[in-house]
């Protein structure tokens, strides 16, 4: 079965938690995964982030629980890269 290494989303969040906040809460749910957190506009009560997630397996479900129990919303899935298993 194919894995995700790497997924960029557009994501709308409230302002608390802050980015930091929201970046360590995420590598919480993703564990042996790097996150990347860009902030990409702010208005008066939302920030639209840019998230990428890098690792080996991404489980992309339990991610978007996370972001959805953080009080995130993904908005699009900007990029995304995927592994296929090697055949012999």
């Amino acid at each position: 079965m194919a894995s995700i290494n790497r997924v960029v989303l557009d994501i709308l969040k409230p302002h608390q938690p802050n980015a930091v906040d929201f970046a360590l809460a995420l590598a919480s749910h993703a564990s042996g995964c790097k996150v990347s957190v860009t902030v990409t506009a702010v208005d008066e009560k939302t920030e639209n982030l840019e998230v990428t997630v890098e690792g080996e397996a991404i489980d992309f479900e339990r991610l978007r629980s996370a972001i959805n129990d953080i009080g995130g919303s993904i908005h699009s899935i900007d990029a995304v890269d995927v592994t296929a298993p090697a055949t012999e």
